[in-house]
């Protein structure tokens, strides 16, 4: 397997930072943090290279925030300045991993994305009788940290770089929960840290380092023809029913040696004709639903936008932003109706 050395130089450059800055500030131009870093932009650009180089580099302190929906999670929002470390990392390593990332991999690469996703998984259902569906039980948090490094190490070789990731990497340990941090392996006598934030460009990345081996399993261990992974959910669609539930096993010992665990609730085998929810729709052969708990979830965002409207809280400017993202969404499935019956129910009124 091929190893790539001389990396760091290209990380540190003053170009590759500065598009790794204007990457992370996509979206962002007017967030408190990202203005301050425009004040001095050049100083601080040759500072955060300045640092690189010198190898004196430390991620700052983590924002920890609890988002609800669509499920309660602990998201973790690094500093500005780290956020373009980030980028500049993914920058220079991104391409070198992705030639060995297979086609039905979708979450957080170029060209793939969730909708893609969607019309591959519709397609494997009108051939298909019975799909197995699974994900992995508290991913990020899980994701154990010396086997990211030396999966990191097959591919490179720059000792600088592997400095640099392994701070990335460890920059936040998950102590809020004891699961969360081995604090002793009583085979190895060594402590093991896991979890990495979910929030970071990079933990997306790595989550597709981590589980490349498995899509390479499922596609040419176990010769799986219609599987699909989108970060820590993946189908298997087959016409053998016995087939689908020897595969599920097949993968559950392969996670156990990632230090994964598939989520005990949620890895079944059915039937493809009752459909499928995946990635926030209810997938059949011929049409696609938005998902009930979907539907319920902007239901309540309307009401809580409402509310703050009625206040003086907050403007239609931004109630429109959400409204559309949610459209852009509803409108690759059969919403019409349901958009019409939605927006007919809600006013915005200032009192």
């Amino acid at each position: 397997m091929k190893t790539y050395k001389h990396l760091y130089p290209e990380v540190c450059s003053f170009q590759n930072l500065l598009r790794a800055y204007r990457k992370a500030r996509r979206g962002k131009r007017l967030k408190p943090a990202v203005a301050e870093f425009d004040i001095d932009l050049e100083k601080n650009l040759f500072q955060l290279r300045d640092e690189l180089r010198r190898m004196m580099y430390e991620p700052g302190e983590y924002r920890d925030f609890i988002v609800h929906e669509p499920k309660e999670r602990l998201i973790s929002a690094a500093p500005f300045r780290d956020r373009v470390v980030h980028h500049a990392v993914c920058n220079v390593i991104e391409p070198i991993f992705e030639r060995s990332f297979i086609f039905d991999s979708y979450a957080c690469r170029k060209g793939k994305g969730t909708h893609k996703a969607i019309e591959r998984c519709q397609s494997f259902l009108m051939r298909n009788r019975y799909v197995l569906k699974c994900d992995v039980r508290k991913f990020f948090p899980s994701i154990d940290h010396e086997v990211l490094l030396a999966l990191v190490q097959r591919k490179i070789a720059d000792v600088d770089l592997l400095v640099l990731l392994e701070k990335v990497i460890r920059s936040k340990v998950f102590r809020e929960e004891i699961e969360y941090l081995d604090l002793l392996d009583m085979f190895n006598h060594e402590v093991r840290y896991k979890g990495i934030p979910i929030g970071n460009l990079t933990s997306q990345f790595f989550a597709n380092v981590y589980l490349n081996g498995l899509d390479q399993f499922m596609k040419h261990g176990l010769r799986t023809r219609y599987y699909i992974r989108y970060m820590d959910d993946f189908l298997v669609f087959s016409d053998d029913k016995a087939y689908l539930h020897w595969v599920k096993e097949r993968a559950r010992e392969y996670l156990r040696s990632l230090k994964l665990e598939m989520h005990p609730k949620k890895c079944t085998v059915f039937p493809t004709a009752t459909g499928v929810d995946f990635l926030g729709f209810r997938l059949y052969r011929s049409y696609r639903r938005i998902r009930k708990s979907n539907i319920k979830l902007f239901i309540r965002r309307l009401k809580r936008m409402r509310w703050l409207y009625g206040r003086g809280e907050m403007e239609l400017d931004k109630i429109g932003q959400s409204v559309q993202s949610w459209v852009a969404h509803a409108r690759h499935a059969k919403s019409d109706g349901l958009r019409t019956s939605l927006f007919n129910r809600f006013s915005f009124v200032r009192g």
